[in-house]
């Protein structure tokens, strides 16, 4: 199988860093195809716009969904945006590392959400969650924490974490089709010592034999020209 992690962290001497090695270092050692992209060492541009596009859109009347359809029909991205998207496409599985800045992940690994997943191409209207397109596909959300496991809860004033997780795991993975496993957290890492962080480590590898444990079925996500099939006719953009 092929695994693609995303990584969103500044520092590639990061815990974070750490973590994606070593997931990694695991699924190679199962036999899989592994990619990485590490977003900072990259200079991703997070900035959804008319840069994302090959052919830069009427500026005076862009909109950018509508912009992401004409692209995936045309194959019109730029070479930065396309080069995410077939790595997306070609994954059987998908890991997101990043940390949790702000209730959410870092602006960086968001950009990369709104460019890659793109309309037209990861998704269209009538496909999504069970219907979604990547249907048959894992992902698994592996983060590290600031603050404690007794933060993130009630009581603790954060919320439970896959409340705070709820727009990356449900309003992406899982509306794109991605059947999601239980989110891997790293808590407090800034506290821990090596033997916590080495357990940490292995907490991940054990998830990743867990992921890639059992084959997925071939299912061929459609093409771009077969996607606008299914949209409708009196689609209009919204504002």
């Amino acid at each position: 199988m092929k695994l693609h992690i995303v990584l969103a962290h500044p520092s590639p001497g990061s815990f974070n860093a750490a973590l994606c090695d070593a997931a990694a270092d695991e699924a190679r050692a199962l036999g899989h195809e592994v990619t990485v992209s590490d977003l900072y060492a990259l200079g991703f541009n997070p900035a959804g716009g008319p840069a994302d596009f090959a052919s830069a859109p009427d500026a005076d009347d862009f909109h950018y969904q509508s912009a992401q359809l004409a692209a995936s029909l045309e194959s019109g991205f730029a070479p930065e945006v396309a080069r995410e998207q077939a790595l997306l496409l070609n994954a059987d599985c998908l890991m997101l590392q990043f940390p949790i800045w702000w209730g959410g992940p870092p602006a960086m690994l968001k950009g990369w959400i709104d460019k890659v997943s793109a309309y037209g191409l990861a998704y269209v209207d009538g496909t999504r969650f069970e219907r979604g397109l990547f249907q048959g596909r894992r992902a698994l959300v592996s983060v590290t924490t600031g603050g404690t496991p007794r933060r993130f809860t009630d009581e603790g004033g954060y919320g439970d974490i896959d409340q705070v997780l709820w727009p990356t795991r449900r309003l992406f993975l899982e509306y794109l089709g991605f059947e999601t496993h239980h989110t891997q957290v790293s808590y407090a890492v800034a506290r821990c010592g090596a033997d916590e962080r080495a357990e940490m480590i292995t907490a991940l590898r054990a998830r990743i034999r867990e992921l890639m444990a059992a084959p997925l079925p071939a299912i061929a996500i459609p093409s771009p020209r077969e996607l606008a099939q299914r949209i409708t006719a009196n689609w209009s953009a919204p504002a």
